[in-house]
């Protein structure tokens, strides 16, 4: 299932590909990916709306200068001005978007998620899957989509060091997000596998101390924290 990896230069000195450590004994990688920059354009920095806004905005402009007579220089002018600023926002769009998906990477182990993000500086988050909650998929009509890792409470990460691989709108919990992925049902099915029996230690040890632990007056409920799979 892994994707053929090429590294950019800067990125040579990694001892594995993705990864800032050789694996332990034990551990060896079952998957390695890369988000596709033309969906990162378009379903992580929303290319199209910009475009359309731009579109809108000239449009304005022609018939703002229409019917405010304006002579006919000028309103092909201030469109003309308006299209080259909207082509030169549009090319920082694409540029972004191409330079995130050449400097990441992802990689699912044996035993953890890693991720290696920066467009501008190189991070790498491991997340062993004892870290994981529960993961949730989001997944589109071609195929391809995002998975959110959902960490416990009291890991926490930056939002902003994360972003564009965080989950929308999850700003005081940020969840982890391997983005646009081209083939995100496999990568799942996958990562779901993989996640099961730690997930499966993590639903036993709460009712291993609920057995243990005096009875309850009828009526009372004790709180149980679960963790769910991939959805």
């Amino acid at each position: 299932m892994s994707a053929e990896i090429h590294e950019a230069p800067e990125h040579e000195f990694e001892p594995v590909p993705g990864l800032p450590e050789t694996l332990p004994e034990g551990e060896f990688i079952l998957w390695q990916g890369r988000p596709e920059h033309r969906r990162i354009a378009q379903r992580i920095l929303k290319n199209r709306w910009i475009a359309g806004y731009f579109l809108v905005i000239v449009v304005w402009a022609l018939v703002a200068g229409y019917y405010d007579d304006r002579p006919l220089g000028y309103i092909l002018f201030s469109a003309g001005a308006l299209t080259v600023l909207a082509a030169i926002v549009l090319a920082l769009v694409e540029g972004f978007a191409w330079a995130v998906a050449k400097t990441t990477l992802y990689t699912i182990t044996n035993a953890r998620v890693a991720m290696r993000i920066g467009a501008a500086l190189s991070v790498t988050f491991n997340l062993p899957f004892s870290e994981i909650e529960a993961a949730s998929v989001d997944r589109r009509a071609d195929g391809s989509g995002n998975i959110a890792l959902r960490l416990r409470p009291d890991i926490r990460l930056s939002w902003l060091v994360l972003w564009p691989h965080a989950r929308a709108w999850r700003f005081s919990r940020p969840e982890p997000t391997l983005i646009c992925l081209p083939n995100v049902t496999e990568v799942a099915t996958l990562l779901a596998r993989e996640m099961s029996p730690h997930m499966a230690t993590a639903e036993a040890r709460p009712q291993a101390r609920s057995d243990a632990a005096p009875a309850r007056p009828r009526g009372e409920m004790a709180g149980r924290k679960t963790a769910s799979a991939l959805g």
